[in-house]
């Protein structure tokens, strides 16, 4: 079982920034894709954003276009989502999610149903 671990979560002032790190268990070339969710009080889990292991492809949600952006560190086995240009209605609990399928197609990767590994998430509070 793959274990991945959140961490960067915090309170910042709108307009800063923050990075969350989620660590996997298993080295990344066992994985395939990472993707990041949200979820605010009395709302459903969106999409992030998503990244390919394998030569690092990226896809993203239209309202973090430009601001977020997801990286990958192989050798530490680490996953990164850098926020810029935080707004308050970034405020949520952000989680990384895995798998180690492959499957071709953007809109793949952005539904939760489709990986099979979950961090237990990190609080982004964005105050205004």
């Amino acid at each position: 079982q793959v274990q991945l671990v959140e961490s960067g979560g915090g309170l910042v002032q709108a307009g800063g920034s923050l990075r969350l790190s989620c660590a996997t268990s298993e080295h990344i070339s066992g994985l395939y894709a990472m993707g990041w969710f949200r979820q605010s009080p009395g709302q459903k889990r969106e999409f992030v954003g998503y990244i390919i292991f394998i030569g690092g492809g990226t896809y993203y949600e239209d309202s973090v276009k430009g601001r977020f952006t997801i990286t990958r560190d192989n050798g530490e086995n680490t996953a990164y989502l850098q926020m810029s240009s935080l707004r308050p209605e970034d405020t949520a609990v952000y989680y990384c999610a895995a798998t180690p399928r492959a499957f071709y197609g953007s809109d793949y990767y952005a539904k939760g149903s489709n990986y099979d590994y979950w961090g237990q998430g990190t609080q982004v509070t964005v105050s205004s």
